[in-house]
């Protein structure tokens, strides 16, 4: 998988990849991850990439030229880019997402800054738009790393135990059951007993069932959801 991120704050990013899963998946070159700035594409002769949005309103807007002239040249030398913007005005993003763009070659992440991004470039160049959620970021980039993050670990190879992906939350309406590793007991703590048994049919059970607890708890709605799933099944 090629990732491009389209981002004036490169170094705000780069971090991310130098250790742990990331890391290991681009030196096994099941990644690759680049860089493009609109600044070095603008016409300005002082590069800005901003300017006061038509209209009025507070705060400044990326305006169209750079960015522009940066995704045509990424278009041009790979048409297949599918590229995302990322937006708190946009449908959110969810793991049958993650899962359904770890199957694209080149995936380009644009992310705004200021009061966000000339509208005109989204309707020209996205293929999909998505937010991570109800609350307002100081630029795209932390999105943009939370969608690189969900999607690799989707992609063949990058996680060591492919086994993880099938037990986790949301590939089901319910949430992952509790975790617990050793010791047994901590600070009077303990795991729960029927962990221990050995009886795997029962430990299956449980895991179910505190899984619909916290379901319960958390999200009411899915619980719902997956009961009603049970009895059409």
């Amino acid at each position: 998988m090629n990732y491009t991120f389209v981002t004036l704050f490169s170094n705000l990013i780069e971090g991310y990849f130098k250790d742990s899963i990331l890391k290991r998946a681009i030196e096994k070159g099941l990644l690759d991850i680049n860089y493009l700035n609109p600044r070095d594409y603008s016409t300005n002769k002082h590069f800005k990439v901003d300017d006061t949005a038509v209209g009025g309103g507070a705060g400044m807007v990326m305006n169209p030229q750079p960015l522009f002239a940066a995704l045509d040249d990424l278009k041009s030398k790979d048409e297949n880019v599918h590229v995302v913007f990322l937006t708190p005005v946009a449908k959110p993003f969810v793991q049958n997402d993650a899962k359904r763009l770890a199957k694209k070659s080149h995936i380009a992440f644009v992310s705004g800054r200021y009061e966000g991004i000339d509208e005109r470039v989204i309707e020209k160049y996205a293929d999909e738009v998505f937010s991570i959620g109800d609350y307002i970021l100081t630029g795209g980039e932390l999105a943009s790393l939370v969608l690189c993050d969900a999607i690799s670990r989707n992609i063949e190879g990058v996680l060591g135990n492919a086994e993880s992906l099938e037990i986790e939350s949301f590939e089901t309406p319910l949430l992952e059951a509790p975790s617990f590793s050793k010791p047994k007991i901590y600070d009077t703590l303990s795991v729960p007993s029927e962990y221990l048994k050995g009886n795997h049919s029962k430990i299956r059970s449980l895991k179910l069932a505190l899984s619909e607890c916290k379901t319960k708890f958390f999200r009411p709605k899915e619980l719902k959801k997956h009961k009603a799933e049970q009895r059409l099944s």
